[in-house]
């Protein structure tokens, strides 16, 4: 039976010591957020977590959901699970208070988010698309719809869906075939089909609110292969009116439920849109503009973002808990003696924790989450930072931006490696379904599929994201580096701040391999793209391990009871910066040899 623990101990050290919350009071939704508080919030979310949505999860995945006569219904125990997961509040913590939220940090949700996905992954993502998707509405909607839909979907009454990939488009846009044709009333009509469409439909509310992007035909009634009649839409699966009084059921229909490797509690449904009612969200364009909206897209982009980052979340969760399940199963399991001669004389084999390689993956898993953990919350106390009116508050936005890729496909890839790792520390008992951590390799592999794959992700990073602005996203994240390093490059931290500014050389230098070669030609920087996102993740999450190190240290220097916690993440740091920086020159040779082998592949 798999087990899992919340990270409690780390999170405190994450917050209070690292980040030092109390020293950001001053940021929007902060100033109520004590230590006691966030400690508060966290422990409870851990409780529920491990009592009621964990046990869940392997039985959730054998039972899987159900579609019968066109009706989805969840596993065994997920509605129950549900309703009190609503009940206790976790559907809406950094949702507004006005709408019906607790107006708390973006962190604090995306700390119990990482909670709630390693305890059931499945589970999790029915809220979570529901987070992106209430954040998407507040944001674009009108004024009725944040007034009576956005609070329904706060409280978790209601659910709801981002809905873009169909049956002959994903990532290009440009080949989408659902239409939405304009009616007097100034709703629209759409029809067309939708697949993977996590959550599509669940018995765990009354009413979904689809988030659909649709095109518009021009006044021809045609619709044409590029972005200019894209627009995004609210469509309800029961009709609401602008008073919020529930009506008839929409023209969507349920048309079964894919059947996957991994997450089978989550209902990835196929959606059948007919002649279906839609609410067209942002300004409706001028006569004569075209017809997709600026302001609607920026909401869908908006909405993905968000589920970007929920996603790189994911990743952790996933390589936590088959991190905690390995390290279990390494203290029981008995197999080989040691190298340099048996632990345990007295037994017929010593444990498997005693054996270089069973360290080294268990190490390189620790290592992953630990930063990676650290990473996000920086990165979500940085969009906080934002929208403040700090000096620093653009700096932080433009950083913030430049991670969302970077978070997204390096930990998912990362998430999933834990995993498989942890899965090879049990030998052949992790291949089997007894011992569950099988399932955490299957349900881990679609993080770095969705949301955009992770190549996607890494074009988006090179191809927008690091020339934006003249690119002033890298080169104030090399700036925040590169001024960190400066005062703190000697001493007992130089085994911790050395590696980390060899790995900034690094990276500077295959930024400029890509600012000048990319131009001229743009399959350069499409071959590079991957390893130059890996390349930027393994330096910001060595960059986070050194910070760490030196909270470590200081803390060490006072000789606090808990030692042996601060001892450990100065082990962690260390093998990141022995065996993850030594990629970082690999990386930029790999980048460096540009793109015509690869592009003689036919």
């Amino acid at each position: 039976m798999p087990v899992y623990r919340a990270p409690l101990a780390d999170y405190r050290f994450v917050l209070h010591e690292f980040l030092e919350l109390d020293k950001q009071r001053d940021l929007p939704g902060f100033a109520e957020l004590s230590a006691d508080l966030a400690d508060d919030i966290l422990s409870n979310a851990a409780k529920f977590c491990e009592e009621v949505l964990q046990p869940l999860n392997q039985s959730g995945d054998e039972e899987g959901c159900h579609f019968e006569n066109g009706t989805v219904r969840t596993p065994k125990g997920f509605k129950e699970a549900y309703e009190a997961y609503c009940e206790a509040g976790w559907s809406g913590l950094s949702a507004p208070a006005k709408r019906g939220g607790s107006g708390l940090p973006l962190l604090v949700s995306m700390a119990v988010s990482e909670m709630a996905t390693a305890a059931n992954q499945s589970f999790a993502m029915y809220p979570g698309l529901t987070t992106a998707a209430y954040a998407a509405l507040g944001a674009n909607g009108a004024p009725w719809m944040k007034e009576h839909i956005v609070p329904k979907m706060v409280s978790g009454e209601w659910a709801g869906t981002m809905c873009l990939t169909e049956p002959g488009c994903g990532t290009d846009l440009r080949l989408m075939k659902t239409r939405a044709v304009e009616q007097p009333d100034g709703t629209y009509r759409m029809n067309g089909t939708k697949i993977f469409i996590s959550g599509g439909d669940q018995d765990l509310t009354s009413n979904i609110i689809h988030m659909v992007i649709a095109k518009i035909p021009d006044e021809n009634g045609q619709i044409r292969d590029d972005l200019s009649t894209v627009n995004f839409f609210m469509v309800p699966k029961f009709l609401v009116g602008e008073d919020g009084s529930v009506g008839l059921r929409n023209g969507v229909v349920t048309g079964g439920i894919e059947k996957k490797m991994g997450i089978k509690a989550q209902a990835t449904c196929v959606l059948n849109f007919d002649d279906a009612v839609a609410w067209r969200l942002g300004p409706k364009p001028a006569p004569g503009e075209k017809k997709s909206s600026s302001a609607g897209m920026a909401g869908m982009f908006g909405m993905m973002n968000n589920a970007r980052l929920g996603v790189g979340v994911q990743g952790i969760a996933i390589g936590d808990v088959a991190y905690q399940n390995a390290l279990a199963y390494v203290h029981e399991r008995r197999a080989g003696l040691a190298l340099t001669g048996a632990k345990e004389p007295d037994k017929s084999a010593d444990l498997l924790i005693v054996h270089p390689d069973i360290k080294r993956m268990l190490l390189h898993c620790r290592s992953f989450v630990e930063g990676a953990r650290a990473t996000v919350m920086w990165t979500t106390l940085n969009m906080s930072i934002a929208r403040s009116g700090r000096p620093e508050a653009e700096t932080a936005g433009l950083v913030a931006d430049l991670m969302t890729p970077v978070i997204k496909a390096f930990f998912t890839d990362m998430g999933f490696e834990a995993a498989s790792l942890a899965m090879q520390c049990y030998g052949g008992h992790g291949y089997i379904r007894d011992n569950g951590v099988e399932q955490f390799v299957r349900d881990g592999r679609i993080n770095p599929v969705y949301e955009g794959a992770n190549g996607v992700q890494a074009m988006d990073l090179v191809g927008r994201k690091l020339g934006r602005k003249s690119g002033a996203a890298p080169l104030a994240l090399f700036g925040m580096i590169g001024s960190w390093l400066a005062e703190n490059d000697g001493g007992a931290l130089a085994p911790f701040a050395k590696p980390v500014k060899r790995g900034l050389d690094t990276l500077q230098q295959a930024t400029m391999w890509l600012a000048q070669r990319g131009p001229a030609n743009p399959n350069d920087a499409g071959a590079a793209a991957s390893d130059y996102l890996r390349l930027m993740g393994i330096v910001v999450v060595g960059w986070m391990w050194a910070r760490m190190a030196k909270t470590a240290q200081e803390k060490l220097a006072a000789a606090p009871p808990d030692a042996q916690f601060y001892r450990d993440k100065l082990t962690a740091a260390k093998y990141w910066m022995e065996r993850m920086i030594p990629e970082c020159p690999m990386l930029l040779e790999r980048i460096s040899a540009g793109s015509a082998t690869i592009m003689e592949m036919i």
